[in-house]
């Protein structure tokens, strides 16, 4: 799935964001996929491999995903995941 609603530079700046923080989603089996940025300037994502199913997803996207992304990307407002296990 391609990300059509940004422009290439800001996806770029995104998947810069979540690159320092995938060595250590992959160390546990897991990764993330950027499916948009809502008009409100949330970004979507999609957790892959184990974090789609770990229990610890939520602490996990709050403090390590989201605060990467926030810290390197002011505009977006918020990070949640589409498949986020509920514990």
């Amino acid at each position: 799935m391609t990300v059509t609603n940004v422009d290439n530079d800001f996806l770029l700046r995104i998947e810069s964001a979540l690159d320092q923080i995938r060595p250590y989603l992959e160390a546990d089996g897991g990764n993330v996929k950027v499916l948009e940025v809502t008009d409100d300037m949330v970004l979507r994502l999609e957790l892959l491999g184990a974090c789609g199913s770990c229990p610890m997803s939520t602490m996990t996207l709050k403090a390590g995903v989201e605060q990467s992304v926030l810290k390197a990307i002011p505009e977006i407002r918020a990070v949640e995941a589409v498949n986020l296990t509920q514990a």
